[in-house]
């Protein structure tokens, strides 16, 4: 195990009743000119925009409302609400929503606060001091976003992201109830993309991090488990809210302690769907089965101890390769089980940009992506190969 640092400040306030706290929570921060963030409408159907709306009026707050984020969110429009936050002195950030609403809502919060560009802080060509204070009302089970340091934005066909510590909500609001509105894909996609957080994280070569990998095991078998009893019965809450939980630690960095995650798959989705537009956790599902069975030549062990550990793969039956192809198998059963489409072509994707998304991701092979196996764009092409 390595020696780590771990700090995460968000509140979480989770229950069919959550969102009486928000008058709380926004007195606590003073805050007097917010701007609140969705991406369409849905949420005057679900009653949180007239609920946020009463509070304001009754804790006499400006409120500024943006409802235009769309998956996979550009930063031109982050561009225009940093203006907005700066010129009407905004001093709060409400994101209402999933992963790219909130994911725009830090990016706002960093812009805000400097005179540089934003998109530069995404290139890392320089780096945010500081953030508005955010505040999250989460209706998706997914990207983990409301508890996490991380934001990821797309400039046309560049998809990166940025990890501070200072763009961690302040509070995350959550009632599974929400959730019953979803489309069966989108809430599919949402399981795909934490399942793929903690199986990111699971891939180390870190030596002896028993904790975290017993952690990681048994939250991907509960959420195998509810995310069958859900599929059985979309009425199942409790189902619902034992996966929204997981979506939250998978991604709220304790898993992180004491190892090195890989995060190559990651990396090699953001080419993904800023190529083609792919939904980020339909994309993970593909992605992370391919990227499993490549692993069964080059680097096995840990991946063979999660199909044992996970699926009963026994190691006196079958080689370390074997039981890692196993492990995709069974993967991708349980991704296609939700509703995901696990190979290429079935997205209508050839191999056609397989080059340019590995030059890109690898900056012409000057760097690598991944700890696992770090990989540049010969093995990135390979890993795209076995989705096809």
């Amino acid at each position: 195990m390595r020696d780590f640092n771990y700090k995460n400040d968000t509140k979480i306030i989770f229950g069919a009743n959550a969102i009486y706290n928000l008058e709380a929570e926004l007195k606590t921060y003073n805050v007097k000119k917010m701007l609140v963030l969705s991406s369409g409408d849905f949420i005057k159907d679900l009653g949180i925009y007239q609920k946020v709306e009463n509070t304001c009026k009754k804790l006499n707050i400006e409120m500024n409302y943006n409802n235009q984020v769309v998956s996979n969110p550009q930063i031109k429009l982050v561009r225009e609400l940093i203006e907005l936050v700066k010129k009407e002195d905004i001093d709060f950030v409400l994101a209402i929503g999933g992963g790219s609403v909130m994911d725009s809502a830090k990016a706002i919060a960093v812009g805000a606060k400097s005179e540089i560009d934003v998109w530069d802080f995404y290139l890392y060509t320089a780096e945010p001091k500081e953030a508005l204070p955010i505040g999250v009302i989460s209706t998706i089970p997914a990207s983990g976003s409301e508890s996490s340091n991380c934001s990821i934005m797309s400039n046309e066909d560049a998809k990166l992201g940025i990890e501070y510590d200072f763009i961690i909500p302040k509070f995350a609001i959550i009632n599974p109830e929400y959730t019953k509105t979803l489309p069966a894909f989108q809430l599919g996609a949402g399981i795909s993309d934490m399942s793929t957080h903690l199986i990111e994280r699971y891939y180390t070569n870190v030596k002896r991090v028993d904790t975290t990998d017993y952690m990681i095991e048994g939250l991907l078998k509960g959420l195998i488990l509810n995310a069958s009893r859900l599929m059985e019965n979309m009425d199942d809450m409790d189902a619902r809210s034992d996966i929204f939980l997981t979506s939250i630690i998978a991604h709220n960095n304790i898993l992180d302690s004491g190892r090195e995650a890989d995060w190559a798959s990651h990396r090699i989705e953001h080419e993904l769907s800023a190529e083609y537009g792919l939904t980020h956790g339909e994309g993970m599902a593909l992605v992370i089965v391919a990227y499993t069975r490549y692993m069964a030549k080059h680097n096995p062990e840990k991946i063979a101890q999660l199909a044992n550990r996970l699926f009963d793969i026994d190691y006196h039956n079958h080689s370390l390769e074997k039981m890692c192809l196993l492990l995709a198998d069974n993967l991708e059963a349980f991704y296609r089980k939700i509703g995901m489409r696990t190979r290429l072509p079935e997205h209508n994707i050839d191999d056609k940009n397989f080059e340019k998304m590995a030059l890109k991701a690898t900056k012409n092979d000057t760097q690598t992506i991944g700890h696992y196996l770090p990989m540049k764009s010969k093995e990135m092409i390979e890993v795209l190969k076995l989705a096809l």
